[in-house]
């Protein structure tokens, strides 16, 4: 399917940049973007099937909009899981607590070969919903780190175009492995829509450059730097090279010791390649499960000693389990019941068990003075699991997974994106028939990224502990956060499933040895039970199920205030805050400043609206510029209002209609503006 994108008024210009200086928001001229979905498979000349055809309603197939739900578990009782407990959380920094954190440990691990899904079309048509996803983080912690990369990035060729001008070309008839990857071959813009993005919002990058062979294309190195510059952080030398093996990639007799002996014929090379600044760039070993990381770290004379002038950070991967049975039925891997596993999930002694291969590894980093990452995780491996991986109960873990991550000095974890094929997805947007009616959808880890990054904040001094509250229930963890040596929120998760209410926990936090705020602020991560899918709050506010987000929080914002001091029941002696976490859910309490002020630390709001859009079914309705400049009047005050339409989409209007959300009044004005000088053309693809 072809694309074109909107025509300007004058060369080189952009409706981004025209707007940002007329109405001082950040917007963009940029659309959905197109890519090729599961069955729709390109025909030999390189073109795709029809795209005037009928749509259906989406296909359940589609991992990604699996409406499959689970069985959720009974309620504990009072013996499992004690409601009501005092817990104590010293003002100053206590022992054990972890090294300084980042607002940003919460990032994304995006598949190289769903880029031009995910992150837009090229460097002109950039996606709104990512765009606005990666703001709503921006503005709690100043900056995120994104990787892109995965099994793809090792067979990934930087080219200087492709035969229909596309950023990336998948060359499906050469896949390859037990992953059934195909090779990629991208250009240049595709890192220039990296950049743009940045420019944007701050994101920050990690590459990786190709490890299939030690015939080293290191053109992604080259290009990554001279167009990210400052925004790439750091180049991941090998993905998973203890699965090199069982892939397929080298021998079966594959060794630490010839991964060690590769990675130092890569320095080599980039050192002898003058278009590179070399120092203190690489990631690795990034190991999965067949190597430990010590076993890595020890081979040959020794890698931190013999590379640690190269090396950026340690990092592993890591996925608790897989539904690899599933994906790769033929494979005779055994097939996990999600069903089955989903009390773990709902356990802290998940995040504990994840952690603990890692411990003696971080201690490593840290003694040489490299920052450790998890440099691609999420609920499984090989998509998730529908039901698990899409529901509540992946949100909590998430919150959980990820603070326990932060406090055993890990610096910076990332969740894996994938395609329409996938469970776990934090976001993905719709397939290509439908992405002129319907938006992306949200799941829960994305949920999590919120949560986490309101926690550590965007101070970058936050410390980390695990306070091992109600006596070590693994239904009821609890997190401190100090910042710049001082108690700052407490995190609380109750992971039991109990729409009764009898399960909420009743925690008194107090402060004995500084002195308790007359009142807190408090903002809860809700969903009616742990298999819930979509629909989501996180302080009020939330993303919808399906095909409902443009990246966008919809609703009012809901902080409570809770005041603090002697109980008036009796129950106790000692001044405490009474925090009610309801089950499932999670509370964040901030115990100095407010709430909302910690909500903008990181960098003043912004989002962004689309000034184009798509044609892929014929009759489609299409809008003249003049039209469009006035036509988004519904909700001016700059709320987002919901209104009702009928779908123009053939055979699926409904009485209901479909909702829609109108812009913001800088949104209206913008497009307003845009019309009157001509920059917004009315072609539509």
């Amino acid at each position: 399917m072809r694309c074109d994108k909107f025509s300007a008024a004058w060369a080189g210009s952009h409706v981004a940049l025209f707007l940002l200086t007329a109405v001082g928001q950040a917007t963009a001229d940029v659309t959905l973007t197109v890519y090729y979905a599961p069955g729709q498979t390109p025909l030999a000349d390189g073109t795709v099937p029809d795209a005037s055809a009928t749509p259906t309603a989406y296909d359940d197939s589609l991992q990604a909009y699996s409406t499959a739900t689970l069985v959720a578990p009974a309620a504990p009782n009072a013996t499992a899981m004690p409601t009501a407990f005092a817990l104590a959380v010293p003002s100053a920094v206590p022992a054990g607590a972890s090294i300084e954190q980042s607002g940003s440990f919460f990032g994304f691990s995006v598949e190289m070969s769903v880029v031009n899904q995910v992150l837009g079309k090229n460097s002109s048509l950039l996606q709104v919903p990512f765009l606005n996803l990666m703001a709503n983080l921006q503005q709690r912690t100043g900056r995120i780190h994104v990787r892109v990369g995965g099994n793809t990035q090792e067979t990934a060729t930087l080219v200087e175009s492709t035969s229909d001008g596309k950023i990336l070309e998948k060359d499906l008839t050469a896949v390859s492995g037990t992953t059934d990857t195909p090779p990629l071959i991208f250009t240049a813009d595709l890192i220039q829509m990296m950049r743009n993005i940045s420019d944007l919002v701050n994101v920050h990058w990690f590459l990786g450059v190709p490890f299939n062979d030690t015939n080293w294309r290191l053109e992604i190195v080259e290009t990554g730097q001279a167009i990210l510059g400052e925004f790439l952080i750091g180049i991941q030398a090998g993905n998973e090279p203890d699965l090199y093996a069982n892939h397929g990639r080298r021998p079966t007799n594959y060794t630490q010791d010839d991964y060690f002996g590769e990675f130092g014929l890569l320095i080599q090379a980039l050192d002898a390649d003058t278009s590179v600044q070399a120092s203190k760039l690489l990631i690795a070993p990034s190991v999965s499960t067949n190597w430990s990381p010590e076993s890595v770290l020890s081979a040959g004379t020794g890698f931190i000693p013999t590379y640690g002038s190269s090396l950026e950070a340690l990092a592993v991967e890591h996925y608790p389990s897989d539904n690899c049975g599933v994906a790769f039925p033929d494979s005779g891997i055994a097939i996990n019941d999600p069903q089955s596993l989903l009390s773990t999930y709902l356990s802290h002694g998940s995040a504990t068990s994840i952690v603990s291969p890692y411990l003696n590894t971080s201690e490593v980093a840290q003694t040489n003075g490299l920052p450790f990452y998890m440099f691609e995780t999420n609920t499984a491996s090989c998509g998730g699991f529908a039901g698990l991986s899409d529901a509540f109960a992946s949100a909590l873990w998430g919150v959980d997974y990820a603070m326990q991550m932060a406090a055993v000095n890990f610096s910076t974890a990332l969740f894996h994106v994938g395609g329409q094929s996938v469970s776990y997805n934090p976001f993905t947007p719709p397939p290509t028939n439908e992405s002129t009616f319907h938006q992306w959808t949200i799941g829960p880890i994305y949920y999590s990224a919120l949560v986490v990054a309101e926690a550590l904040g965007a101070s970058n001094t936050s410390q980390v502990l695990d306070l091992n509250a109600n006596s070590g229930n693994e239904l009821t963890p609890a997190y401190g956060i100090w910042e710049h040596g001082a108690l700052t929120r407490v995190l609380l998760i109750n992971f039991a499933n109990d729409p009764t209410g009898a399960s909420t926990l009743q925690v008194d936090l107090s402060m004995p040895d500084g002195t308790l705020p007359s009142t807190v602020n408090v903002k809860l991560l809700l969903a009616n039970n742990v298999t819930q899918k979509g629909n989501f709050t996180w302080a009020g506010q939330t993303f919808g199920g399906n095909f409902q987000s443009d990246g966008r929080p919809i609703g009012a914002e809901d902080i409570a205030t809770t005041a603090c001091g002697v109980p008036t029941d009796g129950s106790s002696t000692t001044a405490a805050c009474r925090i009610n976490v309801p089950a499932p859910g999670a509370a964040l309490v901030f115990m100095s400043g407010t709430a909302a002020a910690d909500e903008i630390a990181g960098a003043p709001s912004v989002t962004f609206s689309t000034t184009s859009v798509t044609k892929v079914v014929v009759a489609t309705a299409t809008v003249p510029a003049s039209l469009l400049a006035t036509s988004n009047g519904h909700g001016g005050n700059g709320t987002y209002q919901m209104i009702q339409l009928g779908s123009t989409s053939k055979g699926s209007v409904t009485s209901a209609g479909a909702s829609i959300r109108a812009l913001p009044a800088w949104a209206i004005l913008g497009s307003a503006v845009a019309a009157a000088l001509g920059i917004l053309s009315t072609n539509v693809w």
